[in-house]
């Protein structure tokens, strides 16, 4: 069974305990409606309902080192679920491009946290959120998020046009991760993607700080990345969990790092199996949390939620819940030209133009 909350709509009372004071930065709304503002009358350019939706998972994973010698150590621990009420808590946001203006781009940013307890799944929704972006306002949009979020005073480098929706939607996960590390209490709680960090949307301080609010509060952080490039003597470290039967984990140790790479691992490494299936995926534990109780945690995660082809199902439904649907995009198009009064116009597809039925892939 599954109970939908909108953060909008919902009284406080109706959350349970561990989600009840979480609320969405006031700041976040208001440049969200300043940003719609100044569009009213320009042309319109819909996307289509075959729409491209940025890629926001393993964005970290991707620029992470390869795992090159000495060998990192590999060592196979079988695992036995727990069952004992452990609440699971998973986090996931998404993005999508609505459409171009004459200025800039509308994009539109959703967040979920879905949550297991007492034998019920829960999920709360934040968003969408509509951003209409431009060179004029990329950088006030993007500095004041950052600042509102990870505490800074300087300002990052000028994001450029094209990036801008999945900074936003890196900004927000961000957010909501801090949100639950704060208000959740011996849970489980799981990310989406890898506890990789030291870029400009992942801090290395920011992110180790979110560890350690989870800490705190007894709470035990598991990232899994369902794609990942790193690799072991040439072969991908999820192909080498095969030999062992589930549910178990791989531990990775001695991990290499570059000292000159700003990149850093912030939880330990492990290929993840944890039913039967032809699915692994890599699965990062806090560093913080003691190996003993890393282990037990994802047990835990066994023994109090559902898995399918070894992945959790509160992180399956919030990727789901979080995913904008075509229809969902024509509803956010339709609002926004009745709203903002836009008016639609076709440009000619340069692709299929140039090579008719050979012309596929996304408009750049």
């Amino acid at each position: 069974m599954i109970e939908q909350l909108h953060y909008a709509t919902t009284p406080k009372y109706n959350f349970p305990k561990p989600l009840e004071d979480l609320q969405l930065p006031q700041r976040f709304m208001e440049l969200s409606l300043k940003s719609m503002k100044k569009i009213d009358g320009e042309y319109f350019q819909p996307h289509e309902t075959t729409f491209y939706e940025f890629a926001k998972e393993n964005f970290q994973d991707a620029t992470s080192t390869f795992l090159h010698q000495p060998s990192p150590t590999l060592r196979p621990i079988p695992l036995k679920p727990i069952s004992d009420d452990t609440t699971i808590i998973a986090i996931d946001v998404s993005s999508i491009n609505v459409g171009e203006t004459q200025t800039g781009v509308l994009c539109a940013v959703r967040g979920v946290i879905v949550w297991r307890g007492k034998n019920r799944y829960r999920c709360f929704h934040l968003g969408p959120f509509p951003f209409h972006v431009t060179e004029e306002n990329k950088k006030e949009i993007y500095n004041m998020l950052r600042q509102c979020y990870f505490k800074v005073s300087e300002e990052a480098s000028n994001p450029s046009l094209i990036n801008m929706q999945i900074r936003i939607c890196n900004l927000l996960e961000r957010w909501l991760q801090m949100g639950v590390s704060c208000s959740s209490h011996r849970s489980i709680i799981l990310w989406d993607g890898s506890l990789t960090a030291g870029t400009v949307d992942s801090p290395v301080n920011f992110v180790s700080q979110l560890l350690e609010m989870a800490r705190n509060r007894l709470n035990t952080v598991l990232a899994f990345s369902k794609m990942t490039r790193l690799r072991i003597s040439g072969h991908r470290l999820t192909d080498l969990i095969w030999k062992y039967p589930p549910p178990c984990l791989l531990q990775i140790s001695n991990v290499p790092t570059h000292a000159s790479s700003p990149m850093r691992f912030l939880g330990n490494i492990y290929v993840a199996k944890l039913t039967g299936g032809s699915c692994s995926f890599r699965l990062d534990i806090d560093k913080g949390v003691q190996h003993e109780k890393g282990i037990e945690a994802v047990q835990r995660l066994l023994g109090n939620d559902l898995l399918s082809q070894s992945y959790p199902e509160t992180l399956r439904l919030a990727h789901i819940f979080s995913t904008f649907t075509a229809n969902e995009v024509i509803g956010i198009q339709r609002f926004i030209t009745q709203k903002c009064g836009l008016k639609i116009v076709t440009r000619p597809n340069v692709r299929r133009l140039l090579f008719g039925s050979f012309g596929k892939g996304a408009e750049g």
